[in-house]
C-alpha cells in the first residue's frame, strides 16, 4: 500500500537537473522564511526553515542535491544571519557551535533520507511490477470470459436448432402418422356399426388418438412456435400467452403494440424464451392470479416486462441471488442469452405479497433482409 508521502515521492522528476532545481528552489524558499522568522523568533530560529529544506531535499531529491543544499545553506546562513553578517570569516564560538550542530544534524538527515529514498524506489518498482502482473491476469481473465460466452452462445444456438428440428419432426412425422391412423380407425368404426361394443372401444381409441395428436402438436409448438418464424415476436407472444392462460388458469394481461414489427431472428428467440421462462416461473412459484406482459420498442432498445402479483421473492432467495448472481438455471440461461446480444436482465422483488417484475432489454437492431429460417408447417395453432 503506497501512502500519500510515497505518492508525492513518485511525482518528483527523476532527471538529474530537475532534482537539483527542486532542491535549490526549496532552499530559496527556506531562506525567505528564515528572513521572516528571524525578527520574531531570534537568530537561532533561522536554522529551522533551512533544516526543513535539507530534509525535503534528502527524502525527495537524492543524496547529491541534498549535499549541495547543506553546503549552500551553511554559507548562506553564515553570510546573512550570523554575526558579523555579510562576512564569511569564522563566527563567534556560540554561532560556530550552532553551525557545526546544524551540519551534523543535516548529515544525519541526509543519510536517513537517502536510505528511505532508495527503499521507496525499490517499493515503487515492485508496485509497478505488481500492477503489470495484475493487468496481465485481468486481460487473461477477460479472454477466458469471452471464450466462455462464445461457447455458451454456440450451445444456446445449437439448442434452438435442435428444438426447431424436433418440432418439425414431431409435426411432420408423428403428427402425420397419427392423422392417418385416425382416418383408418374412423373407417373401421363405420364398418363396425353393428358391433356396438367394438365400436365403442374404437370410438374411445379415436378420441385418445385425437387427444394425443393435439398434445404432440402443442408440444411441437411450445418447443419452437412456427409463429415466431412466420409472424414475429408479437404474434408468438400473444399466441403463447393465450395458451398459457387456458392451461394454467392464470389471467394474462398483454400490452403489445399492433405495429410492433419484426426483430432480428436471434432477438426474437431470446425475448420469446424470456417470456416463456418467466410465465413458467409464475405458474410454478408465484401463486399469482394474474400476470402482465408488456412489449415496448423505441429507437434505441427493445424492452419486455413481465410482472405478477404473487408472493414475491423471499429474503432467503434474495440472499441466494445476491451471493450467486442468479437463482436458477432457467434465469441464468435467460440472462446469458441477452448478454450475448448486448442486452440485460433485471429481476426485482416488489415485496412480500406484491409480486415480482422481470425486465429484459436488448439494443435496437434492424432485422436482417433475408427471410426467416424455415418453420414447421401447420394448418392451425394449438395452445
Amino acid at each position: 500500500m503506497i501512502s500519500d508521502t510515497d505518492f508525492l515521492f513518485a511525482k518528483i522528476p527523476q532527471q538529474r537537473w530537475a532534482r537539483y532545481g527542486i532542491a535549490l528552489l526549496s532552499l530559496g524558499v527556506a531562506f525567505a522564511a528564515a528572513f521572516s522568522v528571524r525578527s520574531v523568533a531570534g537568530e537561532f530560529a533561522v536554522y529551522l526553515p533551512v533544516l526543513a529544506a535539507v530534509t525535503f531535499s534528502a527524502f525527495y531529491c537524492g543524496y547529491e542535491p541534498a549535499s549541495l543544499v547543506i553546503a549552500l545553506s551553511i554559507i548562506g546562513t553564515r553570510y546573512w544571519f550570523v554575526e558579523p553578517r555579510h562576512s564569511l570569516h569564522a563566527p563567534a564560538a556560540p554561532h560556530l557551535i550552532s553551525l557545526v550542530v546544524y551540519a551534523v544534524a543535516s548529515a544525519i538527515i541526509v543519510s536517513i533520507g537517502e536510505a528511505n529514498r532508495r527503499n521507496m524506489l525499490t517499493l515503487l518498482a515492485a508496485q509497478a511490477e505488481l500492477d503489470e502482473r495484475v493487468r496481465q491476469r485481468t486481460a487473461a481473465l477477460d479472454e477466458t470470459h469471452r471464450s466462455l460466452r462464445e461457447v455458451t452462445a454456440r450451445l444456446m444456438n445449437s439448442q434452438d436448432e435442435e428444438r426447431r428440428r424436433l418440432a418439425r419432426e414431431l409435426h411432420d412425422s408423428a403428427g402425420q402418422t397419427l392423422a392417418a391412423l385416425s382416418m383408418n380407425l374412423s373407417t373401421v368404426l363405420g364398418d363396425l356399426e353393428r358391433m356396438k361394443k367394438t365400436a365403442k372401444v374404437v370410438n374411445d381409441s379415436t378420441a385418445i388418438v385425437r387427444e394425443l395428436t393435439d398434445n404432440i402438436r402443442t408440444m411441437s409448438y411450445l418447443l419452437h412456435p412456427p409463429l415466431l418464424d412466420e409472424a414475429g415476436l408479437a404474434f408468438a407472444v400473444r399466441w403463447y400467452c393465450e395458451g398459457f392462460a387456458e392451461r394454467s388458469k392464470i389471467r394474462v394481461e398483454m400490452d403489445i403494440p399492433e405495429d410492433f414489427g419484426r426483430l432480428p431472428h436471434d432477438q426474437e428467440i431470446a425475448l420469446f424464451r424470456v417470456v416463456q421462462e418467466s410465465l413458467t416461473n409464475i405458474h410454478r412459484h408465484a401463486e399469482s392470479p394474474v400476470a402482465k406482459i408488456a412489449l415496448e420498442r423505441t429507437a434505441s432498445d427493445i424492452r419486455v416486462e413481465i410482472e405478477d402479483k404473487g408472493k414475491g421473492i423471499s429474503a432467503a432467495d434474495q440472499q441466494t441471488m445476491a451471493a450467486s448472481g442468479t437463482p436458477g438455471v432457467g434465469i441464468r440461461g435467460m440472462r446469458e442469452r441477452l448478454l450475448q446480444l448486448g442486452g440485460s436482465l433485471d429481476i426485482h422483488s416488489l415485496g412480500a405479497g406484491k409480486g415480482t417484475r422481470v425486465i429484459a432489454k436488448l439494443p435496437h437492431v434492424a432485422p436482417e433482409a433475408e427471410p426467416p429460417p424455415p418453420a414447421a408447417k401447420a394448418a392451425t395453432f394449438v395452445n
